[in-house]
């Protein structure tokens, strides 16, 4: 395929509207068709800010196109999965926002709509190609820390607000709570950079600023500890609580050393062995907006050249099941094993 891939962006909130300016502006080989959401006045609105044509409120206007190529799907995520079905179905390759589905059977039977169709799917987990973590993998692949032992990862979010004013709200009323939401970042390049799949999972959480997301049956601040099918273990930080702003960060400890990218505020990584302190390339961009680039980026060229995707559905799932898992485990307050096939409580 060497003409322009033609791509719809469905659901135009914070990312949807992030992922639509970078079509718009900053991706080769593709064209904007349309923007899409629900809400009255903001397709329109997004359509007029970027110069596209075509705007609509309904997906299904979108997804019916047999002219349209791929589809962004930055919708709610209770959503998802039948938003993926729906473009599968029409045949068109599909970019979705993480997590993939709400649930783990949702995902068996989004997976199975995916391959009978024949159509390419990616997972918006863009940490796999923020310019930090792909150091870290590059430095942990070629041996420079040795075995991988364990994982220390965090990401810290703005505070939504003391009272339910803030329009964060609303989204988190809807988004599955923080071990869905936010942790599943961490869970999946947990994974990704160990290089070996989770095997048990230990939760724990509580409301520290945030008393409104009892609601909810939320949290605000959580922990999750990880065992790893290689022996190697780990610990993620999850807050809604960042008085200075969001920032992630991880470090993996190996046998013979280790890689920090100690935040993303600062941009750089940093190796660490026998002989010293060695800092990885500082000049990695100022903002995860690169990142976002870079996925989108990925996804294009891998429908251009009918190859699968980096962060495919089977990731979207590995990290959806370690998200369940940790909200279980939270829930109960117990150890929760972690199969191919099902999730078991010890």
């Amino acid at each position: 395929m060497t003409e322009n891939i033609r791509v719809a962006v469905i659901g135009l909130g914070r990312l949807g509207s992030i992922h639509a300016e970078n079509l718009a502006n900053h991706i080769n080989g593709v064209q904007l068709q349309y923007v899409v959401d629900p809400f009255e006045g903001r397709a329109e609105q997004v359509a007029k800010e970027l110069g596209v044509e075509r705007w609509a409120k309904n997906p299904m206007e979108v997804l019916e196109d047999p002219d349209l190529d791929a589809v962004i799907i930055a919708t709610p995520t209770k959503t998802h999965a039948e938003m993926v079905k729906l473009a599968a179905l029409n045949k068109k390759h599909i970019f979705v926002e993480k997590p993939i589905t709400e649930t783990i059977e949702e995902t068996t039977e989004v997976i199975e709509t995916i391959k009978e169709n024949n159509v390419l799917c990616q997972v918006g987990f863009m940490r796999r190609f923020h310019p930090a973590f792909i150091e870290a993998k590059k430095r942990i692949e070629a041996g420079d820390i040795g075995k991988p032992i364990y994982f220390k990862g965090f990401t810290r979010d703005n505070p939504p607000g003391k009272y339910a004013i803030s329009p964060q709200i609303e989204f988190l009323k809807h988004s599955g709570g923080i071990f869905l939401d936010l942790a599943i970042h961490d869970f999946d390049i947990a994974r990704y950079l160990m290089g070996s799949e989770v095997t048990t999972v230990l939760s724990t959480g509580s409301i520290v600023v945030n008393t409104f997301m009892e609601e909810y049956g939320d949290v605000d601040q959580a922990i999750t500890y990880l065992q790893f099918s290689s022996g190697a273990a780990g610990d993620i930080e999850s807050s809604r609580n960042s008085p200075y702003g969001f920032d992630i960060g991880c470090e993996i400890i190996g046998t013979e050393g280790a890689i920090q990218i100690p935040t993303i505020r600062q941009q750089e990584v940093t190796l660490l062995d026998a002989m010293g302190k060695h800092d990885l390339g500082p000049n990695f961009p100022p903002s995860l907006n690169e990142a976002f680039k870079m996925e989108l980026n990925e996804f294009v060229h891998s429908i251009m050249n009918l190859r699968g995707t980096s962060c495919n559905e089977m990731d979207g799932k590995a990290a959806l099941e370690i998200a369940v898992a940790a909200t279980e485990s939270f829930k109960t307050g117990k150890k929760v094993k972690l199969n191919s096939l099902n999730l078991t409580t010890k």
